[in-house]
């Protein structure tokens, strides 16, 4: 389960990577749940004929899936992650499922907590070759909580009790879990999927593609909260 990460919010790495313009302002790159944070849905009228309008919508959101009926943003702070073997039936999550509501949240690395010395060491988690990770996520508008439309999004998780990298992470008696990172080739057939097609990405990122590095200090560190 992901809880911390580091967003991409340079514009050329957006634009190559992504093909998305600068996310909105406001934008911090360190994120945790309740955070504003970058996340890429499909444009609402890319299918109107017109160049102007980009296939694909680089957006603002909450990080945290807050549904249309709950009354306040906190919900959002254990909603961050959603498994996806129970994510069509969870209320908080099975509406945007159901209506295909899908995003890709452009990542740098992610954060685990490796337990393996008996004390939790954070551990940075991203792609060998460097490039942003493009995970699958879920979005949805809230505007019950503020008054105002608020947008917010998950991450979709996979098992990972037998993925050489992901099974190393978090408490030894704990399931082992992981995002689901999508390859830059899935990119639009995830935002274009039906729901009878959602599960066919719900896979495990090959290991030998990825590299985690230990950042014990880290964990040290009082953690300021950048969301003004």
């Amino acid at each position: 389960m992901c809880s911390n990460y580091v967003a991409v919010t340079d514009t050329e790495r957006l634009r190559l990577h992504f093909g998305i313009q600068a996310p909105p302002p406001r934008i911090k790159s360190e994120v945790w749940p309740l955070y504003e944070a970058p996340f890429i849905r499909r444009h609402p009228h890319k299918d109107v004929g017109d160049d102007a309008v980009p296939p694909r919508e680089g957006m603002a959101g909450l990080f945290g899936m807050i549904p249309h009926w709950a009354g306040d943003l906190a919900f959002g702070r254990r909603t961050y992650n959603a498994r996806s073997e129970t994510v069509a039936e969870k209320p908080s999550f099975r509406d945007a499922w159901r209506n295909a509501q899908h995003c890709i949240i452009p990542v740098e690395c992610i954060y685990e907590p490796d337990w393996r010395t008996g004390r939790a060491i954070p551990t940075r988690i991203q792609r060998k070759d460097e490039r942003p990770m493009g995970i699958a996520g879920l979005w949805t508008s809230n505007r019950k909580a503020t008054g105002e439309e608020v947008f917010s999004f998950t991450m979709l998780t996979v098992n990972a009790d037998e993925h050489e990298l992901f099974k190393l992470f978090h408490r030894p008696q704990d399931e082992k879990r992981m995002v689901v990172i999508l390859r830059e080739d899935q990119y639009d057939d995830w935002l274009d999927a039906s729901v009878a097609q959602s599960m066919n990405f719900m896979r495990q990122f090959p290991a030998h593609l990825l590299m985690a590095t230990a950042e014990p200090e880290r964990g040290k560190r009082k953690r300021t909260d950048d969301r003004s």
